[in-house]
């Protein structure tokens, strides 16, 4: 059978899909394709660029079987060929790719969209994060830089943000530290002292600070202000606010 796909329909497609806004259903897909072709497209080349089109609009693409992977804490984008993931031993380069880097700008732009933030020329970088990937067991926080910010094309790094929910006391059981420490950094919430909480990526922050949260009396309220929401403290009265970029 001859096929009746025109070059250009899944450019023209994903401009259509990008112009309508919101999230884009089977059903959105399939009438953008209608659409774009004139109505002359055969079933069986309807339901291949229907296949497509659906693989790269939902969650976070090819990247999603990435983050699905419970061993996975970080995916990198670097170039449409080379994408590359963290397992806690250090990053590995993987063999999920994007057929060019306006694939990679176009995955990047959507996820934006998806976290309510801008990503265009005029705002050629973004932090953001992720809801509605994972199946929605976990969040993901988004950073991603366009030309000519990252001269080389479009960079994304997507961090997984499963829940923290260990204690001090579960934190000190594991190994984390010692009672002493412990017991210091008891000291330090109880005294309502200012401290920071610094270290490398992957290094634990969020898991400690959430811990040291945790042991705030229970009749204190929280208010916790983050650039993306990744802190969820073991406590009975947190209010999380998101910072709004100027």
């Amino acid at each position: 059978m001859t096929s009746l796909i025109a070059p250009g329909l899944l450019d023209r497609v994903r401009e259509r899909l990008t112009q309508s806004g919101g999230d884009p259903t089977a059903a959105t897909v399939a009438a953008a394709i209608r659409a774009e072709s004139g109505g002359v497209l055969g079933d069986t080349d309807l339901l291949g660029v229907l296949r497509e089109l659906q693989t790269e609009l939902t969650g976070a693409g090819p990247l999603e079987v990435l983050l699905s992977d419970p061993a996975v804490s970080d995916v990198l984008v670097t170039s449409p060929e080379e994408v590359w993931v963290d397992r806690g031993s250090g990053l590995e380069r993987t063999t999920v790719g994007f057929p060019d880097e306006a694939a990679v700008r176009r995955l990047a732009q959507r996820l934006a969209l998806s976290a309510g933030r801008r990503l265009d020329d005029a705002q050629p970088w973004v932090d953001g994060r992720l809801r509605e990937v994972g199946n929605g067991t976990f969040g993901v926080r988004l950073h991603a830089v366009l030309p000519p910010v990252a001269p080389a094309g479009t960079c994304v790094s997507l961090r997984v943000l499963r829940p923290a929910t260990q204690g001090l006391e579960s934190l000190s059981a594991r190994g984390a530290f010692g009672s002493e420490i412990r017991e210091l950094l008891v000291q330090i919430v109880d005294s309502r002292l200012a401290f920071l909480v610094v270290g490398g990526t992957g290094a634990g922050k969020t898991t400690l600070l959430a811990a040291l949260l945790g042991a705030v009396d229970s009749v204190e309220r929280i208010v916790c202000v983050e650039d993306a929401a990744e802190l969820a403290p073991r406590h009975p009265h947190v209010v999380r606010l998101v910072a709004r970029a100027p």
